[in-house]
């Protein structure tokens, strides 16, 4: 099932989410109606705070940028209670977008190397040291977790200018062909097709 995907500025996305235990009611069901809302939406990367649960859940497919970053053939995961335990000092700047963010892209400095301790699907603690393309997409996701977007990242200046846009982008002005749930009153309504 497709789930709607919460827009900048409500509140689900600014809150640290929780801790899952394994055999919670109703998990495998949402696991599966993530990734589907996932490929629905375009998107390479989704966590459970972008569909209304904050919850410390995302998933991953980065196979799509591998003609690009060949690292990222085959990296297709699941990450339950993630946990970065260490992020390099060097820094990379490199463009990115949200689906909860459509529209706007921005340039935005992350580390360049990143270890993440979490539990995959099956329940199987990991540890991955991951780089590049790879460390961005995971960092990116990981801040669903933690309560913050890629916005967050960005200097006082450019947010400035950003304002209307974001604030356009709280009151459903957007083109977009998925279900989205507003931060505002009219949750629910889905842009796109000649609507605002």
């Amino acid at each position: 099932m497709f789930l709607p995907v919460y827009i900048y500025g409500h509140p689900a996305l600014g809150r640290p989410s929780a801790d899952i235990s394994q055999g919670e009611e109703g998990f495998d069901d949402f696991l599966r109606d993530m990734w589907e809302t996932m490929y629905e939406a375009d998107g390479l990367g989704l966590a459970a705070p972008q569909v209304g649960r904050n919850i410390r859940l995302f998933v991953i497919d980065a196979s799509v940028l591998a003609e690009d970053y060949p690292a990222c053939e085959g990296f297709k995961r699941v990450f339950i209670n993630a946990r970065i335990t260490e992020r390099s000092r060097e820094r990379v700047v490199m463009n990115e977008g949200c689906l909860s963010i459509p529209g706007i892209h921005e340039d935005v400095s992350r580390p360049e190397r990143v270890t993440i301790a979490y539990k995959d699907e099956n329940w199987v603690d990991r540890v991955e040291h991951l780089e590049g393309m790879l460390a961005r997409v995971v960092q990116h996701e990981y801040d669903h977790i933690e309560g913050h977007t890629f916005i967050d990242h960005l200097s006082t200046l450019k947010k400035r200018v950003l304002k209307k846009k974001l604030a356009a982008l709280s009151r459903g002005n957007f083109q977009r062909n998925y279900r989205v749930v507003l931060p505002a009153s009219r949750a629910g309504r889905v842009p796109g097709k000649g609507g605002k």
